[in-house]
């Protein structure tokens, strides 16, 4: 039996041998992440966000929907649970297509629900690559978040 154990554990070391990591076919597009915290959620149906980089600038319609977390959760000795539900915020994605890993201005405004402008705010973000198969299966397009408080200040990430 010590025989087929260590026999077992020299193949597995041996390079091409070991069992290989599988990736699934999941992508992650490049753009930027758009959220917006209660109480100004409430009042905001939409969000137009300009991006700046290179000397050219591309601009994206970000549809705001309700953002979901976990709302209540409870637990009862070692079994616990968690009930999802709205958290009174809103969020969006904005599809761009080449977004750099780099440095981007942006202008995001926040549009209410007859079109007018509730918020707007310019602030800069950085895109980092995602990796949604974890890091040995390469990365997909790189992303940002801006979030904007319940009072309309506006900063990148979270």
């Amino acid at each position: 039996m010590r025989r087929l154990v260590a026999a077992v554990g020299i193949l597995t070391a041996l390079p091409g041998c070991a069992a290989e990591r599988s990736c699934t076919l999941v992508g992650a597009p490049a753009g930027i992440s758009i959220r917006v915290d209660a109480p100004l959620a409430g009042r905001v149906s939409a969000a137009e966000l300009t991006a700046c980089w290179d000397g050219s600038c591309r601009r994206t319609r970000v549809e705001l929907h309700p953002a979901g977390g976990i709302v209540r959760q409870s637990c009862e000795g070692t079994d616990c649970t968690a009930e999802l539900g709205p958290k009174g915020g809103k969020q969006g994605f904005g599809d761009l297509a080449e977004l750099p890993k780099a440095r981007v201005d942006a202008v995001l405004r926040l549009e209410g629900r007859a079109g007018a402008t509730v918020v707007e705010r310019r602030l800069t973000v950085t895109p980092k690559a995602v990796f949604p198969n974890g890091p040995d299966c390469g990365e997909a397009g790189p992303q940002a978040v801006i979030t904007v408080s319940g009072t309309g200040s506006a900063s990148e990430g979270t």
